[in-house]
């Protein structure tokens, strides 16, 4: 889970916004992706950067580690590289997924996943049209390019030269960059969690 950057266009930690309608009002954005993530693997790792350690102490979902980075300020690929180099030897991929896409399909997070564990030497990422994105699966392989990556990079551009497969995540093009994003989520969020108690009532 990459939750390192500053939030420059917000102006607070992205990972603390309260998205509410989850698990009760004081429910953080990290502490859902968290919960995301575990759909995935119990191993949920968060590489943490500009606001460490406050987003440590404030989340009420804990990872499995916490993996401070800091170098964050260098981009994506210091992130992506201090992940990958907190796994062992037994790894034989890691899934690479964003704080800030609170509405991700939780079905289609479980076929990636199904899909990683039958095919665990193809890469596979989320479909954005053009390009493919995260969430992503790189497997083992594929780590020596990802290590070599600098500055504001993500592994796109090496999963499309390696053919990723490709899958429909909805939910993928709903990250949160402004207020006004986060509103949004949150409605959306509250909604269906609104949805959920009348379906068990």
């Amino acid at each position: 889970m990459l939750a390192a950057g500053a939030s420059s266009r917000l102006g607070r930690p992205k990972a603390l916004l309260n998205v509410g309608g989850m698990e009760g009002p004081s429910d953080t954005l990290l502490s859902n992706a968290i919960r995301q993530a575990r759909v995935l693997s119990r191993d949920v790792r968060v590489v943490c950067g500009a606001w460490y350690p406050l987003i440590r102490f404030r989340c009420r979902q804990q990872p499995s580690r916490w993996v401070p980075v800091a170098c964050w300020h260098e981009g994506m690929a210091a992130s992506l590289v201090a992940g990958i180099q907190s796994l062992g030897p037994r790894a034989k991929g890691v899934f690479v997924l964003v704080v800030d896409q609170p509405l991700l399909d939780i079905g289609a997070l479980q076929a990636l996943g199904e899909a990683a564990r039958c095919f665990p030497t193809v890469p596979a990422a989320a479909d954005y049209g053009r390009r493919p994105g995260v969430p992503a699966y790189l497997p083992r392989w594929l780590w020596p390019d990802v290590l070599a990556l600098e500055g504001d990079r993500g592994a796109g551009r090496l999963l499309a030269e390696a053919y990723a497969a490709r899958l429909n995540i909805p939910g993928v093009h709903d990250d949160i960059d402004t207020p006004e994003d986060w509103v949004r989520a949150r409605e959306e969020l509250n909604r269906r969690a609104l949805q959920a108690t009348q379906f068990r009532d």
